[in-house]
């Protein structure tokens, strides 16, 4: 909760005094989030549940890649359904969870949600990269650390008619907190932009709402 001992427990007693309060101690597992104790602050893991969604994909000892992404172009291919939806709704809805402390997951897996109605054996394969990049990065997670500065910083970014189907724009954006990661959100924008620019503008707009 913060360094501050004395201040957090003048919290907790003020909290007390409203809602029914039991310290739990230091947090270490919680909804499938592992906290780890690092020198530097504290790493939110969830390589656990990483381990599980390989398992259950029955990819455990798939071969790691590089990006989330393919970068080639995409060819057009015939759209083929996918024979087990379930099974890809079950997985995607997985993954986006995991992009609580993957935040370098969420625009891929934003991708893959897009298709959660009608997934084709192409959605399948893109899905399948995203594990086999899982696979090779487990040790990653979201680091708080300790900041000597409280400033807050946005970034942004857009990328233009990346959905093939309808030609919208997807936008992602980060804000920090001194040196901490405090929100992330990644959509596809409601309107067509007409070019990159209006893509990354509308990509702005976003972070200016959420910011403020």
């Amino acid at each position: 909760m913060g360094s501050d001992s004395d201040r957090v427990d003048a919290l907790v007693s003020k909290l007390a005094l409203e809602f029914k309060v039991r310290d739990m101690g230091v947090p270490s597992f919680f909804l499938g989030i592992e906290t780890v104790q690092l020198s530097s602050g504290m790493l939110l893991s969830q390589q656990r549940y990483m381990k599980d969604i390989l398992k259950r994909a029955g990819m455990v000892d798939c071969k790691p890649v590089a990006t989330p992404i393919s970068s080639a172009k995409t060819v057009d291919n015939p759209v083929v359904p996918y024979a087990d939806p379930t099974h890809y709704h079950s997985l995607a809805g997985a993954l986006q969870y995991l992009t609580v402390t993957r935040p370098d997951l969420s625009y891929a897996v934003n991708r893959l949600c897009q298709h959660m109605h009608a997934p084709t054996t192409a959605d399948w394969a893109t899905l399948k990269r995203v594990l086999h990049y899982v696979n090779g990065t487990l040790n990653l997670g979201v680091h708080i650390s300790l900041s000597d500065y409280f400033d807050i910083h946005a970034y942004s970014d857009s990328d233009w008619a990346g959905n093939p189907d309808d030609q919208k724009s997807t936008s992602c954006f980060v804000v920090f907190l001194g040196k901490n990661l405090i929100s992330l959100v990644c959509r596809k924008q409601r309107t067509v932009a007409r070019s990159s620019t209006e893509a990354e503008y509308k990509g702005l707009a976003d972070v200016s709402a959420e910011v403020t």
